[in-house]
């Protein structure tokens, strides 16, 4: 019998090994990837990892904060807020997008990034929440579109998307915020993508169109405490 047990496991360690090492394999790779991406993290004053697991919130900025200086990420959006002394009880992940490219192209990156973040923080699973302006409104709708089932809502500003990623979504809650006036990013591109949203059936969407407004649809947003309990307040489904 203990003979038949030793052997049993002479076959089965083997087997396993490989799985072990293809996993570091795999974590090692990621962490090499993550190293080329810049990013700020904040957490709340008095955080504890051993605590209570806190809210996600990955912040992508717009095309004007690119390049190798993480002081451009404080200009806009949570970083500036937190900066400012807004507290915010979630853990706050914001990366600095490179030179020349954009968000869009770098959506598996960002994922491997929240992969170590949840890793290297106590984060709580079920309200992970992606939010960006401009070119980080079209990164949010693709990474939402990306990973739907990881985020419990999402808070895209002025940015733009396409019908499969409306459809991609499914269910996701999403506001939507746009300035009625913006010649940058013409207020159609939220608009249309909203429709398609409304028209896959997601009851979970919210727009909002600011009269008179210009580009800059994220200070009012970002500034306003209702837009923060509604995104807390959601759970992934």
């Amino acid at each position: 019998m203990l003979r038949s047990i030793a052997l049993w496991l002479s076959i089965l360690l083997p087997m396993q090994a490989p799985a072990m090492e293809h996993k570091e394999d795999r974590v090692e790779a990621e962490l090499k990837a993550i190293s080329s991406l810049n990013y700020l993290v904040a957490v709340p004053e008095g955080y504890d990892p051993k605590g209570e697991a806190l809210p996600l919130v990955l912040f992508l900025h717009g095309a004007g904060e690119r390049g190798d200086n993480l002081a451009r990420v404080k200009f806009h959006g949570p970083p500036r807020l937190i900066e400012q002394g807004k507290p915010l009880n979630a853990i706050v992940v914001s990366p600095q997008c490179p030179a020349d490219t954009w968000w869009t192209d770098h959506i598996q990156l960002l994922s491997k990034l929240l992969d170590k973040i949840e890793r290297d923080y106590t984060i709580d699973q079920d309200r992970i929440y992606v939010t960006g302006l401009s070119m980080g409104g079209y990164g949010t709708f693709a990474l939402a579109a990306h990973e739907p089932k990881r985020f419990a809502a999402a808070v895209p500003i002025c940015g733009g998307g396409s019908w499969l990623q409306a459809r991609a979504m499914g269910k996701l809650p999403i506001w939507v915020f746009h300035g009625e006036a913006d010649k940058v990013i013409p207020v159609d591109e939220s608009r249309q993508l909203f429709n398609y949203i409304q028209r896959l059936g997601n009851d979970n969407a919210k727009l909002t169109v600011y009269p008179g407004v210009d580009h800059d649809s994220w200070t009012q947003t970002y500034a306003n405490q209702d837009v923060w309990d509604w995104l807390f307040a959601q759970k992934r489904r």
